[in-house]
């Protein structure tokens, strides 16, 4: 089975809960992981997990648990359709992976790191670089979360 872009079904049912707090400074603190192609991520991912998340024995400068979301945007609407986007990319320094990877997973790490998101970018590998994944507008139509 192959990393697929869902939002997680577990993330959904949590919403209803109030589980995941995306509030800018007095929210939640959310985190996003690399994972090798090789993952099985996708809809029926409910928390963060090790298993296939890229490591240092396949290269250097990746720390375990991925980078911290920077988060200055609160969850907006329009018309129907709610969205939020993070205030900043995701960017990984000094960054060599060697084995392919292809998918980040954006989970709560204040809420024992419950599953928000896997989003697939296609496979990639990088030596000695700076792997950044670039943040969409943050908008209804275009907004990494959107629930319609």
């Amino acid at each position: 089975m192959a990393n697929t872009t869902a939002m997680c079904t577990s993330f959904k049912g949590e919403l209803l809960t109030g589980t995941h707090n995306f509030t800018p400074s007095t929210g939640n603190t959310f985190k996003a992981a690399l994972y090798f192609a090789t993952g099985s991520l996708g809809a029926a991912t409910t928390v963060y997990s090790a298993t296939n998340e890229v490591t240092n024995t396949s290269g250097t400068g990746y720390t375990a648990g991925g980078v911290t979301v920077t988060n200055a945007n609160a969850p907006a609407t329009s018309g129907t359709t709610a969205y939020w986007t993070p205030s900043a990319s995701f960017t990984w320094t000094a960054l060599t992976i060697t084995t392919a990877f292809d998918a980040v997973l954006i989970y709560n790490s204040t809420s024992a790191n419950k599953a928000v998101s896997v989003h697939n970018f296609g496979s990639q590998t990088v030596t000695a670089g700076t792997f950044t994944l670039t943040m969409p507008t943050n908008d209804a139509t275009t907004g990494l979360l959107r629930i319609a």
